[in-house]
């Protein structure tokens, strides 16, 4: 989907922080819908689909975390970009847990948020796209569900989140082959990649856990110094 085409939805209660996100990301090619409260952001949504979300976390009535649980309650895949002055782990834990798919911690550089924008924009495109594509991701025992954004192993599935689907469709198409960890992060979140590089580890623990959950505990490797890789002999040992 080109910039031309993608529909953003922004909210924020901070008029001049809104009026800022808006011309900015308008700027980029993007068409925006703005909005100052989580009421208003919950009749958007049910009115219109959206490419991406740009949500704030703390307003005055509804949270950020109350809308992205709303929607993701309803079947909602909608990409959310949260952003919030909350910069704790606890924080972001609770926001990727609720569903959000990537965190923006303020303040930051409009530069990066309009980055983040691109990056998620391309990876929306991979559930439209898998609706035609009938490949077959898997490895031993363990295969991804292109359509539902799930995984299935030995012990039954677990439901990723947008980021953690990314994540492991790119090593399960690259699997045997050991990945750089900019490699990793240029291809998964956008090249070039702007963030703390540090998230990628953040989110192998993330998938790790639930790779645990449905039995196939194995399947990734960290290669020290280097970066990871997925391997189907390790799903055998």
């Amino acid at each position: 989907m080109s910039n031309e085409e993608s529909v953003l939805l922004i909210v924020d209660d901070d008029p001049e922080l809104l009026k800022i996100l808006t011309e900015s990301l308008e700027k980029e090619g993007h068409k925006c819908i703005s909005c100052d409260n989580g009421q208003d952001a919950l009749v958007n949504l049910r009115k219109q689909q959206f490419d991406l979300v740009v949500l704030d976390w703390t307003m005055p009535d509804f949270t950020g975390i109350d809308i992205c649980r709303r929607l993701r309650q309803t079947s909602d895949t909608t990409p959310i970009l949260m952003l919030t002055a909350k910069d704790g782990i606890d924080e972001r834990v609770l926001a990727l847990d609720t569903g959000v798919d990537d965190y923006l911690t303020k303040p930051f550089d409009i530069k990066e948020l309009a980055a983040r924008v691109r990056s998620a924009i391309r990876r929306s495109g991979y559930k439209s796209n898998a609706k035609n594509d009938d490949e077959d991701v898997s490895i031993g025992d363990l295969k991804l569900d292109l359509i539902s954004r799930s995984v299935k192993g030995r012990d039954g599935s677990a439901k990723l989140s947008n980021r953690e689907f990314e994540l492991l469709h790119y090593l399960l198409k690259e699997k045997g082959k050991v990945k750089a960890r900019a490699e990793i992060l240029n291809s998964v979140w956008g090249e070039p990649f702007v963030g703390d590089p540090n998230t990628l580890d953040v989110y192998m623990g993330y998938l790790r856990k639930k790779l645990e959950r449905v039995g196939e505990s194995k399947i990734l490797l960290t290669v020290r110094g280097v970066g990871y890789m997925a391997s189907e002999s390790l799903s055998k040992e």
